[in-house]
């Protein structure tokens, strides 16, 4: 699987852009502040994060700005 960098990036706009915590986003999905942090960072890039990163942009619906 590809590393995602362009979803990552995708999902740390989006969470920014619209005032949503790493917290919060993490509560969402079961995940700790921590682990959710090391995921959208790229800390952590294995086939679990990164399906993780694949849902949340399916889940919210981001799409890249034209």
């Amino acid at each position: 699987m590809p590393e995602l960098l362009a979803g990552r990036e995708l999902v740390n706009t989006y969470l920014h852009d619209n005032n949503i915590s790493i917290t919060s986003l993490g509560a969402t999905y079961g995940k700790g502040r921590m682990y959710m942090a090391e995921v959208l960072n790229g800390k952590k890039k294995n086939p679990a994060a990164n399906q993780l990163i694949l849902k949340i942009i399916n889940d919210f619906h981001i799409r890249p700005k034209e």
